[in-house]
């Protein structure tokens, strides 16, 4: 038989003789083709030669993803085969340390796919993604539904106290049969069959929602014909205004898509107030608009899907199953600390709509203030009482010199250093860089990309993820390759990247989710994940470095004189950097409290409308009726795209800890004080998921966390 490397040979010869010959028949082309395809070879499927191995993501191919995920579908199911068919008793080794890495080959195609789908996602992307969803439920629920394996892991499982396994494998062995037992390995084959088909709907209805919002976000416009309606917007917010209208054919106008990026300069600067009104209805209705991209239906679909998965693993509702593997434990723990937070939130809420209206009376309006009042009204107030105006601050934040900022902060409490290899490194993104990141020892810690602008395909919001998480291979580790995915303000034709304040926070917030990955070492998968209310913390307590003086000076300079921030101005920040969190409190807790009550339901109408049923469990709360929650249940991506679907009180949660966590820093008088740094790496960062998270918590501060901190640095109590 001819062998593949022949064939090739002989392909790419034949099309390159006719080439050179000047042959003109229709088949050229077509033969050109086949043999660039022939030639072309899934880099997927072989080791990467590449610097620190990081994959070829300019030569993968929607083909390759699909094939290499087969592929490793395949070798995770011969791995599998060869568990159950062992004729040795069950061992940690031979079971649970083969199975944690059987799905090798299927991560590493995986865990390249779905970051570039979310970041640069193209219709091929999409479709793939959808072939690929029910595929992958279903071998999921084949491997946690497999009799004999579930037999050998609950031996081992049984077993466990008399024999000889360290903290690390304990928990491995732990989180293993729990997650059988979460998966329906209890089940009858009745059962097992339904959930089989309630997991493959549900994956199927959160990839569409997923879908849809990134359209309705990238393709939802509010166009401008005249100039003077864009008054009290900046040049550069002006101008990009006008390249999104060029790019879509409208030359001479100014477009704004509902990129955060693109739409709030409007909300919070814009004059025209008829024009805010369009952005506002335009945002907030994002998948309700009763089009193609409508997921209103969706929704309500999931919703009564997930009751239904709980129901039949012995649950009352959803939110109890969900929250069953979370430091919360309960639904009625999460209630508890939401409406703690509740009814201050709204008092202050209150005040600045007061603080509003008086500002509306200076434009001559005499009526209440809407939605699209809001922000707008709120940064005038702001600026009247503590004179402090968030653009001349934006002015000191160009985004080159906010990322010396937070690599600084890394430094300072951990030692890592940070040399830029982006001209060496495979690009996915020309506008990503990438980095080594050296540990305090001078050894190789991890790589680092930064991906920090708005691009069609780029789905809202920011995210970090991994291209290869940290691994150990043959007791050597492996660094992880991790990135934050952002849509940071882009430079303008007068203006360099100028960030506002909210933008900056966001930087040292995914970094701390990179800071995660980075230091995280464990030698087994399925120790690696931290509860998903814990996983806030990293990210949240970096934040706090942001604009303390110290740091400040280290990167805060005029984009056009290199001068540092002045003091006054600063000053003012820090006198008004509290204020508008009446609002920012109440929006957030409203979307936590709406994903909550959704899955608490112990019965879903049939004709439930969640759009209906989230206006009114606010009214009943008493929410001013200008302020919506932060997320709509239609672009409500965190519990209807999964992830934080009751989860996502988890950021108030986890707020409670780094709050309660920074003091630690701040009672030592020094904010880079070595020895709390040391106990939050060793504690927090390092051990993955080998402790439950409020152990870990404890492990750090030596007490439990307290809500003081958090409500004082809201504003909320003094």
């Amino acid at each position: 038989m001819r062998s593949t490397s022949t064939t090739i040979t002989m392909t790419a010869l034949i099309a390159a003789t006719m080439l050179a010959a000047g042959c003109k028949s229709a088949g050229n082309a077509e033969l050109t083709v086949k043999a660039e395809e022939m030639l072309h070879q899934n880099s997927l499927l072989t080791k990467s030669t590449n610097k620190h191995a990081i994959e070829s993501f300019d030569k993968l191919t929607a083909k390759d993803y699909r094939e290499a995920t087969m592929v490793g579908i395949e070798k995770q199911k011969e791995a599998i085969r060869a568990i159950t068919t062992n004729a040795a008793a069950p061992t940690f080794e031979n079971t649970i340390v083969a199975l944690d890495g059987s799905e090798k080959e299927l991560m590493r195609s995986l865990e390249t796919f779905y970051p570039l789908e979310n970041s640069n996602s193209t219709q091929e992307y999409r479709d793939l993604d959808k072939e690929l969803s029910p595929i992958l439920s279903a071998h999921n629920d084949d491997v946690m539904m497999n009799p004999e394996l579930f037999r050998r892991v609950k031996a081992v499982y049984d077993d466990m106290d008399s024999t000889k396994l360290d903290k690390e494998q304990r928990k491995l062995v732990e989180n293993i049969y729990k997650r059988f037992a979460q998966s329906g390995a209890n089940l009858s084959a009745a059962d097992q069959e339904t959930l089989r088909n309630l997991n493959q709907e549900i994956a199927m209805l959160q990839l569409q929602f997923s879908q849809n919002l990134l359209y309705e976000t990238n393709n939802t416009y509010v166009t401008v014909d005249k100039l003077s309606d864009l008054d009290g917007l900046s040049q550069s917010d002006i101008d990009r205004a006008a390249a999104m209208a060029k790019a879509q054919g409208q030359e001479g106008k100014w477009m704004f898509n509902m990129q955060r990026s693109s739409c709030n300069p409007v909300l919070q600067y814009c004059t025209n107030r008829e024009l805010r009104k369009k952005v506002y209805f335009a945002y907030c209705n994002r998948g309700s608009q009763g089009n193609d991209h409508d997921s209103r239906e969706i929704c309500a679909k999931l919703v009564k899907l997930r009751l239904e998965r709980a129901k039949l693993m012995g649950f009352k509702n959803a939110a109890s199953q969900i929250l069953d593997t979370r430091m919360a434990k309960t639904p009625e723990n999460v209630y508890n600390l939401l409406d703690q937070i509740w009814t201050p939130a709204v008092q202050k809420a209150n005040e600045e709509l007061d603080d509003i209206r008086e500002e509306m009376k200076k434009d001559g309006l005499t009526c209440e203030p809407e939605g699209w009042d809001y922000r707008f009204y709120s940064e005038r107030a702001r600026k009247a009482k503590y004179n402090f105006d968030e653009t001349k601050l934006s002015e000191y934040l160009e985004i080159n010199n906010v990322l010396k900022g937070v690599f600084y902060v890394a430094n300072r409490l951990y030692g890592l250093t940070f040399k830029e290899i982006t001209a060496e490194a495979p690009a996915y993104e020309p506008t990503a860089q990438a980095w080594e990141v050296y540990d305090r020892d001078s050894k190789l810690l991890a790589i680092f990309y930064s991906d920090y602008y708005p691009r069609d395909g780029k789905r809202a919001g920011a995210w970090c993820t991994s291209f290869r998480s940290q691994v150990y291979e043959e007791d050597k580790r492996i660094e992880p390759v991790v990135v934050n995915v952002c849509s940071m303000t882009p430079a303008s034709a007068d203006r360099p990247a100028l960030q506002s304040i909210d933008n900056v926070q966001t930087m040292f917030h995914e970094f701390g989710h990179a800071l995660h990955a980075f230091m995280r070492d464990v030698h087994y998968n399925g120790v690696g994940d931290v509860e998903r209310d814990f996983v806030e913390l990293p990210s949240q307590i970096n934040e706090h470095w942001a604009f303390e003086p110290q740091v400040l000076d280290i990167y805060a300079k005029h984009y056009k004189t290199g001068e540092p921030l002045p003091k006054e101005l600063l000053a003012k920040y820090d006198a008004a950097s509290k204020y508008g969190q009446g609002f920012a409190t109440v929006e957030y807790l409203a979307a936590s409290y709406v994903d909550m009550d959704l899955h608490v339901l112990t019965d879903v109408p049939e004709d439930l409308d969640v759009m209906k049923f989230e206006e009114k469990k606010l009214s009943e709360r008493g929410i001013p009726r200008q302020i919506q929650p932060r997320y709509r249940v239609t672009n409500f991506s965190h519990t209807m795209g999964g992830g934080y679907t009751a989860g996502y009180y988890s950021y108030i949660w986890a707020e409670v800890l780094d709050a309660d966590g920074f003091e630690a820093f701040k009672e030592t008088g020094d904010i880079f004080n070595q020895d709390v740094a040391e106990r939050f790496r060793k504690y927090i960062l390092t051990p993955g998921g080998i402790d439950d998270g409020m152990t870990m918590y404890r492990n750090f501060r030596g007490a439990d966390p307290k809500i003081e901190a958090l409500l004082r640095n809201r504003g909320l109590k003094d």
